[in-house]
């Protein structure tokens, strides 16, 4: 994943389960571990379609919704896969024998939520794929286990922030994906203007 995403999560984060709406480009940077020019990069498509109002000392997110949007769209989930292969269990049960993991998607939203709008058939998780490879060996079939590469700062959380279940989740193509979308944007709250 692009450091330009771990800019975006970071925003979401703070935005959406911190409540902080001003940010420095500074600290941004700080807690991403990444160059200014590169938040100063990110930041421009977002102040383009006036998701984000430039002030003196920092930015303010006047648009959250855009900028949650945007991200799905540039969001390319296939190339984060490591492994991916066919349980022959229940997903309750293939969640339970996980080894430790990030839950995101459809497992993520019930863990978070403790409800689901819909039933699902697959787990998506963010963790060691050799470790889940080890407990849930590669079989054909219709895939129903898929393990995405976690990056460090996806790993300093305790959960999946929201914005990375989204985003997520828009990028899925299961019919069920739509329901937990529709789901999760009311759980959101978002801060107007």
């Amino acid at each position: 994943m692009k450091k330009k995403e771990w800019l975006y999560r970071e925003l979401l984060f703070q935005l959406l389960e911190n409540k902080e709406t001003f940010f420095t480009q500074k600290a941004l940077a700080e807690k991403t571990r990444t160059s200014l020019g590169n938040v100063n990069k990110s930041l421009s498509p977002l102040e383009g379609m006036n998701c984000i109002e430039k002030l003196p000392m920092g930015f303010r997110i006047i648009q959250p919704k855009k900028l949650l949007l945007y991200w799905a769209s540039l969001r390319n989930l296939e190339k984060d896969i490591t492994f991916k292969t066919r349980v022959e269990k229940p997903v309750e049960e293939i969640e339970k024998e996980l080894p430790p993991a990030l839950f995101t998607a459809y497992s993520g939203f019930k863990f978070r939520f403790r409800r689901i709008p819909a039933d699902y058939s697959e787990v998506v998780v963010y963790g060691d794929w050799k470790q889940v490879a080890e407990r849930f060996p590669k079989k054909k079939g219709k895939e129903n286990l898929i393990v995405l590469k976690p990056d460090p700062h996806l790993e300093k959380f305790k959960q999946v922030p929201l914005g990375q279940l989204y985003t997520d989740l828009w990028n899925l193509d299961t019919w069920y994906a739509q329901d937990f979308l529709e789901a999760l944007e009311k759980k959101i709250k978002w801060r107007p203007r």
